[in-house]
């Protein structure tokens, strides 16, 4: 089902956003490291509404489908609060060699592949890779600033970006090595946060590095280090995403709205979109220029200056997303809680574990 609201901006942009909270970015489970606000006289974040029944729930790929991603070989791989998943011959197979130090499960919260074909997994003790089918795991033990990894990047000079609830390590193949940012402050709606975490680190197309942070983005250009905050014309500093678009603009998402940034200016996108401030987080461009986002279960997607709310079905919103994301094939997929989703053929398809892949 779609619910289509006309849209006119004033500005030369298509742009909106992904979260899995409305206030921001999502709820993180405390599983390593990190504050939990939940045991302070903090004020608390609001309950998170009852979840929709998603169709055959039982068959899901898991009951909580974090990340996913495509990799060059034409390998799909998903990770879940129970491992990593690849699919192979339409049947998808437990990554078995992915533990914790202590030779316990983790959740998988990044997916990654390197220059070389390597895959990469930043979870909740460590990180790990697959070289010739053989899974490595690294830890605090190995040199990494804390188990507890948030998001991952793989540079295109063979660097891994390590973004971790303490902050950043770049990994060369041998050695971590600490690179510094300046710190932000706790979020308090979250139920873990800190002044260091990292919540996504990409390299756009100049080969600079952007980390998204609790004290706004800051960008690595060589050895200069710029900063965009709430100075710059963002309402928050509490920063989830930045993606590049095919134009070669920036859409950054935040606790408090959607942005563009473009030749050194922050637009408010969100203002022009909505009537009040929603909290982003995930954002997807599809090939033709689309815009897909969600808040809480409201998923949209803004198309030609047409914002449009797709729902699984008439009173059953979207789902509960971590990630929006798109692949090879230019497929848009959800995945969060209840499993995984894709649109097709202007529906929201529940994929269990037999596919339809």
């Amino acid at each position: 089902m779609k619910l289509r609201i006309s849209i006119k901006l004033f500005t030369t942009i298509f742009l909106c956003s992904s979260l899995i909270s409305c206030n921001g970015q999502e709820n993180k489970a405390k599983i390593d490291k990190g504050v939990n606000t939940s045991d302070s006289n903090l004020p608390k974040k609001e309950e998170t509404p009852e979840p929709v029944i998603f169709p055959n729930f039982t068959n899901q790929i898991a009951e909580t489908v974090r990340v996913m991603f495509q990799d060059s070989r034409d390998i799909f791989w998903f990770g879940t609060h129970n491992g990593a998943f690849k699919l192979v011959d339409g049947t998808l197979i437990h990554i078995d060699g992915i533990r914790s130090e202590s030779g316990k499960g983790v959740a998988i919260r990044a997916i990654k592949e390197d220059i070389n074909g390597i895959i990469w997994f930043g979870h909740s003790d460590g990180i790990s890779f697959i070289d010739k089918e053989k899974v490595i795991n690294l830890y605090e033990s190995d040199g990494l600033i804390s188990n507890d990894v948030w998001s991952l990047e793989t540079d295109s000079k063979e660097n891994i970006w390590i973004g971790t609830i303490d902050g950043v390590n770049i990994f060369d193949g041998q050695n971590f090595t600490f690179f510094e940012l300046p710190k932000g402050k706790i979020d308090t709606t979250l139920g873990v946060s800190s002044p260091s975490i990292v919540h996504n680190i990409m390299e756009d197309s100049k080969g600079r590095i952007w980390f998204s942070t609790n004290g706004g983005i800051y960008i690595k250009d060589n050895n200069v280090l710029t900063e965009i905050s709430e100075k710059d014309g963002l309402k928050t500093n509490f920063v989830n995403k930045v993606i590049e678009t095919q134009k070669g603009e920036f859409v950054i998402s935040a606790s408090k709205g959607l942005y563009l940034y473009n030749d050194d200016s922050v637009i408010d996108v969100s203002s022009k979109i909505f009537e009040e401030i929603k909290g982003t987080s995930n954002v997807i461009e599809t090939s033709n220029g689309d815009i897909w986002f969600n808040c809480s279960r409201s998923i949209y997607c803004l198309s030609n200056n047409e914002l449009t709310e797709h729902r699984i079905s008439e009173g059953n919103y979207g789902p509960l997303a971590y990630q929006i994301y798109k692949d090879r094939y230019d497929r848009v997929w959800f995945v969060g809680w209840g499993g995984a989703f894709r649109f097709q053929k202007g529906k929201i398809l529940n994929i269990t574990k037999e596919g339809p892949w």
